[in-house]
C-alpha cells in the first residue's frame, strides 16, 4: 500500500575543499560564501583603483592577462578530463595531495602577482619578449593536451593507481616518463618570459619543486605495480627533459 505520509524534503550540499578537507554547506550557505569571496575580491580590486590607480590601468593592459586566459582555458580543459578517468585502485592521501595543491597555488600566485622585492626584470624589455613567452606556454600546453590524450583514462590529478593500469610509452612518453609535468613546468616558465620579472621566475622554482616531490612518489608506486618493465623503462628514458633530467 502506498502511504500519504509526507516526505522528508530533500537538501541540496556543496562540498567545499579547504586545505585538504571537505566542508558541507547547504546550499544557502555556499551561495552566501560565494557572494562573500566575490564581494571581498571585488573590494580589493576598487581599493586597489583607488589607492594606485596607475598601477591599476597598467595592469589591466598587462599582457599577463592573455596567459591567464591560456591558463584558464587548461584549467577547463583538466577539469572536462577529469570526469573521464578510469577506477582509481589506490592513490596520495589527502594531506599529500593538499601540499602539492598549496605548492602549485603559490607558485600560480608568484607567477602574476608582483609582491615586493621580486619586480626586477631579468629579461630585457624588448618586443620580442612578451610574443616568445605567449608561445612558449602555448607549445607547452599543446604537448600537456598530447600527453594526457596518450595516457586517456589512466590519468589523473593526483598519484594515483587505476584499476586495470597499463604503462604507456607511445607519444612523448617514448622518450619522457613526465611529459605532463614537463608541460607544466614550461607553461609556468612561459608566464615568467611574458611578465620577464623574478617573481615569475619564483613561480617556475616552486612548480618545479612540487613536481619534482610528485616524481618521487609516483615513480615509487609504478615500480611497485609493474616492476622491472618500469625500471627498464627509466633506463631508456628521461624524466622531464631528453638529455638533462
Amino acid at each position: 500500500m502506498g502511504s500519504d505520509a509526507p516526505q522528508p524534503e530533500q537538501q541540496t550540499v556543496v562540498g567545499l575543499r579547504l586545505f585538504g578537507r571537505t566542508i558541507l554547506l547547504r546550499a544557502g550557505a555556499a551561495l552566501a560564501v560565494l557572494f562573500f569571496v566575490l564581494a571581498a575580491i571585488g573590494a580589493l580590486i576598487a581599493f586597489w583603483a583607488w589607492r594606485s590607480p596607475a598601477s591599476f590601468r597598467s595592469a589591466m593592459h598587462s599582457p599577463l592577462w592573455i596567459s591567464a586566459a591560456l591558463w584558464i582555458a587548461m584549467i577547463v580543459y583538466w577539469s572536462a578530463a577529469a570526469k573521464k578517468i578510469g577506477r582509481i585502485q589506490s592513490a596520495e592521501s589527502t594531506a599529500s595531495r593538499a601540499r602539492h595543491q598549496l605548492l602549485l597555488r603559490l607558485a600560480l600566485l608568484f607567477a602574476f602577482v608582483r609582491f615586493p622585492w621580486t619586480g626586477g626584470r631579468w629579461l630585457p624589455s624588448a618586443w620580442w619578449v612578451v610574443p616568445a613567452g605567449l608561445m612558449v606556454q602555448l607549445a607547452f600546453m599543446l604537448l600537456d593536451v598530447w600527453a594526457m590524450r596518450c595516457l586517456g583514462r589512466n590519468w589523473s590529478g593526483a598519484v594515483a593507481i587505476k584499476v586495470d593500469h597499463a604503462l604507456i610509452r607511445s607519444g612523448p612518453y617514448r622518450r619522457i616518463r613526465h611529459p605532463i609535468y614537463t608541460a607544466m613546468i614550461g607553461m609556468y616558465l612561459g608566464t615568467a618570459i611574458v611578465s620577464g620579472e623574478l617573481h615569475g621566475l619564483m613561480g617556475v622554482g616552486l612548480a618545479a619543486l612540487a613536481y619534482a616531490r610528485k616524481i618521487r612518489m609516483e615513480e615509487r608506486g609504478l615500480i611497485d605495480v609493474f616492476g622491472q618493465e618500469y625500471r627498464d623503462y627509466k633506463r631508456a628514458s628521461w624524466a622531464l627533459v631528453p638529455w638533462v633530467f
